[in-house]
């Protein structure tokens, strides 16, 4: 029999991954800024060290971003809004950054790597509540834009990092970019992120695996820094929800969700980085 706080966690990590793959499918983000925290909090209850919860957490959201991502890509490709060569490019960079991120992540404090997630989730909830209002020019600039093939590389080896070392895909900050800087149509940059995630959770989860390999301490059924049950839990529902979000993506505004996902974002953000343990909330 199921103990009841075990029973608690799974559904926990159930109901995240629900949330995690409406969200990727609707923004183009992978939802690691939602699962990282709460993997942290199940894994720090279970008894596993915080450090070594943070590597597991991070290297694990990479493992449900990849599934989840190529689920949204699919839907949104069917849709025609999908462009494939940035999406490939910024991935394939994007893919060097990550590994060369998540290889340092796996040796880095946790108290370090909790920082920097809070530090990049709050940056990217100001990227998206200011998206909208920065809205490219229609015109030459914009398909010039498109071509820019060493901002493509830039862009995608940059995010690819950042998605390493945080355990997220990096849609937060690569949406808003495409949108504002490459002159990317909103859906356009919805559904080409899903494709270059896609390729930085693969970097990431590479790294993860090889550097967490033999490692002591790990939670059973683990694939160097990834936790299997944690996968299977949070990547089967996340999948499930990730066509509702493509469908809400295309037929609903997203402004109001929009903005509860920055205000999530900026309380998961302030938490990871302690200022809220600082005033004592």
């Amino acid at each position: 029999m199921i103990e009841p706080s075990i029973l608690f966690y799974i559904l926990v990590l159930l109901a995240t991954g629900l949330v995690v793959g409406f969200s990727c499918g609707l923004l183009g983000i992978g939802g690691g800024f939602l699962m990282v925290p709460v993997q942290i909090w199940v894994l720090t209850s279970t008894g596993i060290d915080p450090t070594l919860a943070t590597r597991i957490a991070f290297g694990t959201s990479l493992a449900v971003v990849l599934p989840t991502a190529l689920s949204g890509c699919r839907g949104h490709s069917c849709r025609g809004v999908v462009l494939w060569r940035p999406g490939i490019i910024m991935g394939l960079f994007g893919l060097v950054g990550a590994f060369l991120g998540g290889s340092i992540a796996a040796h880095a404090p946790g108290d370090l790597l909790r920082m920097a997630f809070g530090f990049v989730v709050m940056f990217g909830a100001l990227r998206m509540l200011f998206a909208k209002d920065l809205q490219p020019k229609v015109g030459s600039s914009q398909e010039k834009s498109r071509d820019h093939l060493l901002q493509y590389v830039l862009w995608g080896l940059a995010v690819g990092v950042i998605s390493g070392l945080t355990g997220i895909g990096g849609g937060v900050i690569l949406v808003p970019a495409m949108v504002i800087v490459m002159g990317f149509g909103m859906y356009q940059a919805i559904g080409t992120s899903s494709v270059t995630i896609a390729f930085n959770a693969v970097g990431g989860v590479i790294a993860y695996v090889i550097n967490g390999w033999g490692v002591a301490g790990l939670p059973a059924y683990s694939l160097g820094y990834i936790d299997l049950l944690q996968f299977a839990l949070l990547a089967g529902a996340s999948i499930f929800t990730a066509s509702w979000g493509v469908k809400a993506a295309h037929r609903l505004p997203a402004e109001k969700l929009k903005y509860i996902f920055v205000v999530l974002m900026v309380y998961i953000g302030l938490k990871m980085i302690g200022v809220l343990g600082w005033v004592g909330l």
